[in-house]
């Protein structure tokens, strides 16, 4: 691999505290460093002009489902890297709950080896807590870690168990791998469409109560505590979760916690007209936890944000709504529709989506140097035009599914370039504008 210049791009990159118009020099796929205008009169280099664009470490999903292996008619492995790769995602990591589960060293083997033919974006995949996640037998950790697997979740269902997950803690924390958590207490959100409040009285549709997210973060945060284990709450999404670990960060517990785009943007009012698209576990909230999240994202409650895509057949969405599944697919839209109703209105600052996009999400999961542009670093970059504006549509999706609320929706901020470990993956830069060696 060849040397890749990269210039006239305003470079972002939090972790390093750059935010100006600079040159990036790429090579063998790993970044050189920055450098001076002179580099691009290099003849044996390859020349991306990124004027007028953000550039900025590749994204970082901690949370993706991608359906391979059982569910290939919803997504696979190729498919759903060519949405990361179109949403400006550099790295993704595959949730485990397939057919069959991913709980095994085949089944790691399984997905690396999918991963090293089909991808074209890194992945890292997890391993279930429990076997089959019936939540009943943990599987062999150390084994799975050995294998490949950089971190255990039963995302999808949750591990009603306290002793299993304490005992999840304890055995991870030897690896220094994280339990990724599905906070849910099954009973309360027992036959639960949609949350709990004025709209779902209205459609007179079975609510889930926030309490069914937060009774189960307070006591897997007390449980990471008594065992030194680290607890990553994923996609929370009500206010009275929040508190809980808030609480346990200033005791010095190893808790983190994401948030998913559709949660700091949405709330349930997007199924007052009966929308599947929008039926999603957690559930979208009321506005008062919208705000809340945001809140809790500015002042470093929530460590970073990932995309939970979950793509469904139309056939299964088109269902009524209470058998419909729960799901929405975000990777080819998350940063837009972040950059539009978060960004432009000054609710949050640039720099603080792009933190909470890359360098966040790798500490949360050990995968430094990524995430940032540090000479040495692994060459993963997104390009972004953040002044063009688009409409989302079903034909722009490169993801097998098209269960999005966003349909018809206008945002701002495309992403025009993605480079994984300096090759460019996905470009809507026009035809010969990006010249290679």
């Amino acid at each position: 691999m060849g040397k890749l210049i990269v210039k006239n791009g305003r470079v972002l990159d939090p972790a390093n505290r750059i935010d100006s118009v600079q040159t990036l020099e790429i090579e063998n796929g790993v970044v050189l460093g920055f450098a001076s205008k002179d580099a691009t009169a290099d003849s044996s280099a390859g020349i991306l002009d990124a004027s007028g664009c953000l550039v900025c470490p590749g994204f970082i999903d901690i949370h993706t489902h991608l359906r391979e292996p059982g569910r290939e008619d919803k997504e696979t492995i190729l498919s759903g890297t060519r949405a990361a790769a179109a949403g400006g995602f550099t790295t993704v990591c595959p949730i485990p709950n397939t057919n069959p589960v991913i709980d095994s060293q085949t089944g790691l083997k399984f997905i690396l080896s999918r991963a090293e033919t089909d991808a074209c974006v890194n992945v890292f995949p997890y391993a279930a807590v429990t076997k089959g996640q019936a939540g009943e037998e943990m599987v062999e950790m150390g084994d799975l870690v050995y294998y490949g697997a950089r971190g255990f979740t039963d995302d999808g269902r949750p591990i009603m168990n306290a002793e299993i997950m304490r005992r999840a803690l304890e055995y991870s924390a030897m690896f220094n791998v994280p339990i990724l958590d599905h906070c849910e207490d099954s009973h309360l959100a027992e036959g639960g469409v949609m949350h709990e409040g004025r709209v779902s009285n209205r459609l007179g549709l079975k609510g889930i109560p926030g309490i069914a997210e937060s009774v189960q973060v307070a006591r897997d945060v007390e449980l990471a505590e008594f065992t030194g284990g680290h607890i990553h709450i994923m996609h929370v999404s009500k206010r009275e979760s929040l508190e809980p670990i808030r609480r346990a960060k200033a005791r010095g517990v190893k808790v983190t916690c994401e948030v998913t785009p559709h949660h700091l943007t949405l709330t349930d009012d997007a199924l007052l007209d009966f929308n599947t698209a929008a039926k999603v576990n957690p559930p979208l909230g009321s506005e008062d936890d919208r705000e809340a999240l945001i809140e809790a994202l500015l002042d470093g409650t929530i460590d970073c944000i990932a995309t939970d895509h979950a793509p469904h057949t139309d056939i299964e969405k088109d269902l009524p709504i209470t058998e419909a599944p729960f799901g929405m697919i975000g990777l080819e839209t998350a940063f837009a529709l972040l950059y539009t109703r978060l960004v432009i209105p000054g609710i949050i600052p640039l720099p603080l989506l792009i933190e909470k996009l890359t360098s966040a999400p790798a500490r949360v999961i050990h995968l430094e140097p990524r995430g940032m542009l540090s000479a040495g670093a692994p060459a993963d970059l997104t390009i972004v035009d953040l002044f063009e504006e688009f409409t989302v549509e079903e034909s722009m999706f490169q993801s097998k599914s098209r269960n999005s609320p966003l349909i018809g929706v206008p945002l701002q901020g495309r992403v025009r370039a993605t480079i994984v470990g300096g090759k460019v993956v996905h470009s809507r830069f026009p035809k010969g504008s990006v010249t290679l060696s």
